[in-house]
C-alpha cells in the first residue's frame, strides 16, 4: 500500500508498506477515505512541530471505511463509515483519572507521536473510531477532528447560551470554535488580518469580526458589550500579544482559553488576573467530544458550509502541501483523497 511519510524536516514522500493487519482482538482495520491537512502536519513537514519524530506518516484528520474488525469488537462491523480519535492515552496517570486523557503523561498522538493515517489502509483500538451515518460525505465527516478541537475549547471556556465569546483568530480551527460556539448559544465576535478570513467568518455565523489590523481590538469590543468585556475570549492565535489582549479583555469571572504551543513568554500583571477573578485555561486536543461532534454531524446541525476549499489526489500529495504552505489565505482546509 502507499503511505506519505515525512522523513525529515522539509521532505515528503510517497512510500510502499505492507498493508497493515490486526494483531489483537480489540483492533479494527480501516481503508482509508479523507485525510484533512492540519497545521501541525505543516509544521512537522517544516520541523518545527517540537513532539513529533522522524520518520513520521503524518495525518490525524482522518475518515475512513471499516474492512476488518477484531473478535472482541462490539461497536463497528465491516462497512460502517468511520472517524478516528487521534490520542491513545495510560488510564492511569494523574490526568487520566482526573478524565484528561488529552494530557496524559504518556500521551501517543496519531500522525505526531506515531504513524498517522495518511495511508491507504490502518489499524487502530476500536475505542479510537467512531461511526458515522452513511449518509453523509467523506469530506463532511473528515473534518469531526477539528470541529472537537473547537468544540473542546467551547468547553474549557464553559460557554453557555447568553454568553458573549471573543474568537482571536479566524483560521479552519476559529471557525471551528465558531461553529461549535454558536450551537452552544453564545454571541461571537471574532478578529483577524485577512480580508478573506474575516469574510468567511461572517458567512460561518460570527456575528461581529473585527479587522485587528485596521481598528482597535479594545475599543471595539468594549462598545459591543457596554464595558463589560466578553465573558469568554478565545484566543486561536496564540501570540504573546494575543494572550496579553485576552485576559485584558475578558469581563469579570470571565474565562481565557488559550491554544497554540508558542514558547514565547507573555507580558502578563497580576492585577486584572487577581481583581477580576479570571479563569485562564489552555486547550488541547480534545477529552471526549468526539461523541458529541458525530451526533451533531449525524443530525446535520454541524456542517461544512465551505470550510473545505481544496481537495489532492494521494499521487499529488506534494503539491498538496506545497499549495497549502505558499497560501495560506487562500486555504481554509485541504484534504487528500484516497479513493
Amino acid at each position: 500500500m502507499k503511505a506519505v511519510q515525512v522523513p525529515t524536516a522539509h521532505e515528503l514522500k510517497i512510500i510502499e508498506q505492507e498493508r497493515p493487519m490486526i494483531q489483537t482482538n480489540d483492533e479494527v482495520l480501516v481503508k482509508i477515505k479523507r485525510v484533512g491537512i492540519c497545521g501541525s502536519d505543516m509544521h512537522i513537514y517544516h520541523g518545527t512541530n517540537p513532539l513529533a519524530t522522524y520518520p513520521r506518516i503524518v495525518g490525524h484528520e482522518v475518515a475512513g471505511e471499516v474492512v476488518e474488525v477484531g473478535s472482541a469488537v462490539e461497536s463497528l462491523q465491516v462497512g460502517d463509515h468511520v472517524v478516528v480519535e487521534p490520542i491513545n492515552y495510560c488510564g492511569e496517570c494523574y490526568a487520566c483519572r482526573k478524565g484528561r486523557p488529552n494530557v496524559c503523561e504518556k500521551l501517543s498522538v496519531f500522525g505526531v507521536h506515531e504513524d498517522g493515517g495518511m495511508r491507504e489502509y490502518a489499524v487502530l483500538p476500536e475505542k479510537q473510531l467512531h461511526a458515522v451515518n452513511k449518509e453523509l460525505s467523506w469530506d463532511e465527516i473528515v473534518l469531526a477532528e477539528p470541529y472537537s478541537i473547537g468544540a473542546q475549547a467551547v468547553w474549557r471556556g464553559n460557554v453557555e447560551a447568553g454568553d458573549t465569546v471573543l474568537i482571536q483568530g479566524c483560521g479552519p480551527i476559529g471557525i471551528c470554535i465558531l461553529k461549535l460556539a454558536k450551537i452552544a448559544g453564545a454571541t461571537v465576535y471574532m478578529t483577524d488580518l485577512s480580508e478573506e478570513r474575516m469574510a468567511f467568518a461572517k458567512e460561518s455565523g460570527a456575528d461581529v469580526v473585527i479587522d485587528a489590523g485596521k481598528d482597535s481590538v479594545k475599543d471595539r469590543i468594549f462598545e459591543l458589550t457596554n464595558g463589560e468585556g466578553p465573558n469568554v475570549v478565545i484566543d486561536a492565535v496564540g501570540l504573546p500579544a494575543t494572550v496579553e489582549l485576552s485576559i485584558d479583555l475578558v469581563s469579570p469571572a470571565g474565562y481565557v482559553v488559550v491554544l497554540g504551543f508558542d514558547e514565547r513568554p507573555s507580558s502578563i500583571p497580576q492585577l486584572p488576573i487577581t481583581k477580576k477573578e479570571v479563569t485562564i485555561v489552555g486547550s488541547r486536543l480534545q477529552t471526549n467530544q468526539f461523541g458529541k461532534v458525530v451526533e451533531l454531524l449525524n443530525s446535520g446541525e454541524l456542517k461544512s458550509d465551505g470550510l473545505t476549499t481544496h481537495k489532492f489526489a494521494l499521487a499529488d500529495v506534494q503539491e498538496a502541501f506545497t499549495f497549502v504552505e505558499k497560501n495560506p489565505d487562500k486555504v481554509r482546509k485541504a484534504l487528500v483523497v484516497f479513493d
